[in-house]
């Protein structure tokens, strides 16, 4: 889904402009590194992405030239970073499609956005048997804070099912949904299988019998264009450290009339608009949720992450990474002895696998010493790899600045790793 029109920035290239990944990997430093004396391959953007010097650099200007707390000072340096931190705001609203700066909170990562909603929307909603639906698919941060919410206001929780695709089965889902479903909360990419789930029409079944639902877009965030007035979310959540920013920065959106409706979750400088020994009154959002002093370099990163991203063009982006996905998912799949774990009917930029006789966290040590770096485990989604019929694969996921080649050596090396255990 693309973002308005009207919010488009003017450097963002015309569909047709191709992605130059040679050019792009010179502005990721560390793509020039090495592993144990190997080129560095990295294929863990799932995890982590890495940073371009264009947020390096807007870093490193912000400490040295912005360096003040933001919002309460009268002084100029103070001014300066809090034009900063609010321009990025504004920036993160564009991306998003969002029709308010004000709908847009920083958090410290999608997780923190997840608890702040269950937390603050979540207590104030949830009652003895209201009924909280999620997927069978889901991050461990999109089911614990529920799973507490549901303890603490007896509620219960229900889970849309899988198959064994990898798809959610969404007849199953939308028969889950009822009189009794207060919220819904789904990611739209799923961060093992790398599953795309249709979004819109589960949002728009949750919204047919009045729920209000919760998009986990950590894992879409940085490869396609998301618009959440198109969308009709309710809240969505996104972690900037896998959007090319800084780490300890994220976004929760949430629609103005839920925000200002919703009670603080923390308290603190900043968040008030008067106090005293008898009561306090708040000040409206984003400034309720955001108790004490922000992340501000961190915002300020991600407005220079997004900035980078844009420039390359988001559906230049998902062009050249459905390319490599697909090169990617067919060089595996002609490993003798692989097995991909999940094979959805879309998927996104993350691809898990097992090799016969091989643990995950074997896979994941070998290929290490050839310079190649994925991850091994159960990518914090246990109850979807039970599901899978697996304790943990091994995966890979991509990122704009990958190449063929890099598949190439992922491949030989899983070869290696073969020939190490064979009898």
């Amino acid at each position: 889904m693309s973002a308005r029109a009207e919010d488009r920035p003017a450097m963002r290239p015309t569909l047709s402009s191709p992605l130059d990944v040679e050019r792009v990997r010179r502005d990721f430093p560390a793509l020039a590194g090495k592993a144990h004396g190997h080129p560095l391959v990295y294929l863990d953007s799932a995890a982590t992405a890495q940073k371009p010097l264009a947020v390096l650099d807007r870093l490193r200007r912000s400490y040295l030239e912005e360096c003040a707390n933001i919002h309460r000072g009268v002084y100029q340096l103070s001014e300066r970073a809090t034009a900063a931190h609010e321009a990025a705001r504004d920036k993160v609203r564009r991306f998003l499609g969002a029709e308010q700066a004000s709908e847009i909170v920083f958090v410290r990562g999608a997780t923190e956005g997840i608890n702040l909603v269950a937390q603050s929307y979540g207590r104030s909603q949830i009652h003895q048997g209201d009924e909280i639906l999620i997927s069978e698919m889901e991050h461990h941060s999109n089911i614990v804070p529920w799973q507490m919410l549901a303890e603490e206001r007896g509620a219960h929780l229900k889970v849309a099912p899988m198959d064994d695709r990898g798809d959610l089965i969404l007849p199953e889902y939308e028969k889950l949904l009822g009189p009794r479903t207060k919220i819904v909360a789904f990611t739209a990419v799923s961060n093992a299988l790398g599953t795309v789930n249709p979004a819109a029409a589960m949002i728009a079944a949750a919204h047919h019998v009045g729920a209000v639902v919760l998009l986990d877009a950590a894992q879409a965030a940085p490869h396609a264009a998301l618009d959440v007035r198109e969308l009709d979310c309710d809240f969505l959540v996104f972690s900037g450290h896998k959007l090319y920013g800084p780490t300890g920065i994220g976004v929760l959106y949430g629609k103005e009339r839920l925000l200002a409706a919703m009670p603080p979750w923390q308290g603190g400088g900043d968040m008030i608009l008067s106090v005293t020994f008898e009561k306090t009154t708040y000040a409206p959002p984003p400034a309720k949720f955001e108790a004490g002093t922000p992340h501000i370099q961190g915002a300020i990163g991600l407005g220079a992450a997004i900035d980078y991203v844009e420039s390359l063009g988001l559906a230049a982006i998902e062009r050249y990474e459905t390319d490599l996905l697909a090169y990617a998912e067919a060089s595996l799949a002609r490993l003798p002895g692989l097995r991909l774990v999940g094979q959805p009917q879309r998927r996104a930029a993350a691809i898990s696998f097992v090799l016969d006789g091989i643990h995950p966290h074997d896979i994941g040590t070998i290929l290490d010493r050839y310079g190649v770096a994925i991850r091994a485990g159960h990518h914090c989604a246990q109850p979807a790899m039970q599901r899978m019929g697996v304790s943990g694969t091994a995966r890979v996921s991509l990122a704009f600045y990958n190449k063929r080649d890099e598949i190439d050596t992922l491949v030989s090396c899983l070869g290696e790793a073969q020939r190490m255990f064979r009898p």
